[in-house]
């Protein structure tokens, strides 16, 4: 009789936690137990473990088998301890070596012929490991190019238990199997549609790229037709290259939520756009049983688009109204609170009527007032108040047609290249402080006696403030589009112009 231990890795939000697996055997009635608040597809671990190690020639004991899953007190979740607590049950038994198994963490989730499986959350579980200080870890064979994602750690990786009982020491020849790999997809974005391909609409151009220089938020308020939805497509080509930190995060999400990674670590801003059908636990995350992040975790460092925003759900959008103040997601459970990162940029776009026509000119509206009010409440008014650009966004004319087919047009490279050096200013500026993009900056340093502008800058603004045009924090969300302007257009500081032009864009809607 005996006892070993190995270990595995258990995933709360983005972050994980080792977990020691201990197997022991005694001489009481046969049976095999597993302790330690597993889930119900942890707990049907017993059944793929006895299952897999017969069909791998390695039979577990015909002794009482009890293993344990330590801190016990700590939620686990999913067949991703599979491998974990097959390989301790055998080293329990002497049939692999006891301490080479207590060495190595371990993830993977057993079919019944021993063959491993490809699980969810490798990357950001490998991550965990190799923090907590372990150097080895064992993958399915399916998972190890994006283990390998993780410098400075030995990953292994095995198609069956039978290879993986070897590498421990067990006696037995080696018998290839078909590996079981993830399923096929790249993890680079498909390809990023190009700014050039807009025809007029020069405001909200230049709005887009305000935007990407400084991280705004942005509302497109317009009829059918006015290219909202096109405009909002090409805010991800504007931003530049991930960060290796932001990349990191964002692949680690993507590895979390169960899409292939290919290899390579994400380079691009993400995308997201759910269906305005969208539950709040599909916003913002969550699940019955293991929390999983939802579309404004998986748009981190790059763009949440809301289409027909007043047709969500009004629970849903306020949803998305802590995470745009703080950048992250938590989620509350009864044993357990789960932390996404949440810094995504939103776009939100909306007809300005039920029947969409309203101010079109084409077309007359066929909404009664109180009919347009309503349509647009729908959109709360402290979620709107933290948008930082709201703008309205017209149909093009045959004029502008033609005028636009003779022009040349910025294409998403030339203008990216803009936004690079507009960030670039404002980091610098920025470098004392803890603030990178000027949408992070607090309107008190904003106002404060390092930054202040002169009143003759600001006599614009502060005259919409005493009329109660806007908020106080639309005040300081005007005065930060008002220094992304002035990063954009190479100056030193806002002036009279720029305080203007952010007055604009962030009341460019019109009631």
């Amino acid at each position: 009789m005996g006892i070993a231990r190995t270990h595995a890795v258990a995933m709360l939000g983005l972050t994980g936690a080792l977990v020691e697996v201990e197997a022991d055997i005694s001489a009481q009635l046969p049976g095999m137990i597993l302790i330690g608040l597993p889930d119900a597809a942890l707990a049907q671990a017993t059944q793929r473990v006895r299952a897999a190690a017969a069909n791998s020639g390695c039979p577990l004991t015909v002794h009482r088998l009890t293993i344990n899953l330590s801190p016990a007190a700590l939620p686990k979740h999913g067949a991703g301890f599979d491998l974990a607590i097959a390989l301790a049950c055998l080293a329990a038994d002497s049939t692999v070596s006891a301490k080479s198994v207590g060495q190595v963490v371990h993830f993977g989730e057993l079919a019944l012929d021993g063959r491993l499986r490809p699980t969810l959350g490798i990357l950001p579980g490998v991550m965990t490991a190799a923090r907590l200080g372990h150097v080895t870890v064992m993958v399915p064979i399916g998972n190890e190019g994006e283990a390998r994602l993780v410098p400075n750690i030995r990953v292994i990786g095995v198609a069956s238990l039978r290879d993986a009982a070897i590498f421990h020491g067990a006696t037995l020849p080696p018998i290839p199997v078909e590996p079981i790999l993830a399923a096929t997809g790249s993890a680079s974005l498909a390809a990023e549609p190009d700014l050039a391909d807009v025809i007029g609409n020069d405001d909200a151009i230049l709005a887009l790229q305000i935007a990407a220089a400084g991280g705004h938020h942005v509302f497109l308020l317009g009829p059918p037709g006015a290219g909202k939805t096109m405009l909002a497509a090409r805010l991800p080509g504007l931003l530049p290259d991930l960060d290796p930190a932001s990349s990191l995060e964002v692949s680690s999400l993507r590895s979390l939520s169960g899409l292939g990674l290919g290899g390579a670590l994400i380079t691009r801003p993400p995308w997201e756009a759910p269906h305005h059908t969208a539950t709040a636990a599909a916003m913002v995350g969550g699940g019955n049983g293991q929390i999983r992040p939802g579309a404004a975790s998986k748009a981190s460092h790059g763009v949440l688009f809301l289409d027909e925003a007043p047709e969500f759900a009004s629970p849903v959008l306020d949803a998305l109204r802590q995470p745009l103040e703080s950048g992250w997601i938590s989620i509350h459970r009864a044993n357990a609170v789960a932390h996404f990162p949440a810094r995504f940029q939103l776009v939100m776009a909306a007809n300005p009527c039920p029947c969409g026509q309203y101010g079109a000119g084409d077309l007359s509206c066929t909404c009664p007032p109180n009919a347009r009010r309503r349509y647009l409440a729908r959109i709360s008014g402290p979620l709107l108040d933290r948008i930082d650009i709201q703008l309205n966004v017209k149909r093009i004319t045959a004029a502008q047609l033609r005028l636009a087919t003779d022009t040349q047009r910025m294409t998403s490279v030339a203008a990216r290249k803009r936004v690079v050096a507009a960030r670039a200013a404002a980091a610098e500026r920025l470098s004392s402080t803890p603030w990178t993009l000027n949408s992070q900056v607090p309107g008190p340093w904003l106002r404060g006696a390092s930054t202040r502008l002169a009143p003759r800058t600001t006599a614009g603004l502060d005259r919409a403030l005493e009329r109660g045009g806007i908020t106080m924090r639309g005040y300081d969300r005007v005065l930060r589009i008002a220094w992304t302007l002035a990063d954009y257009d190479g100056l030193s500081s806002p002036g009279p112009d720029q305080i203007g032009h952010a007055l604009y864009l962030r009341k460019g809607m019109t009631s």
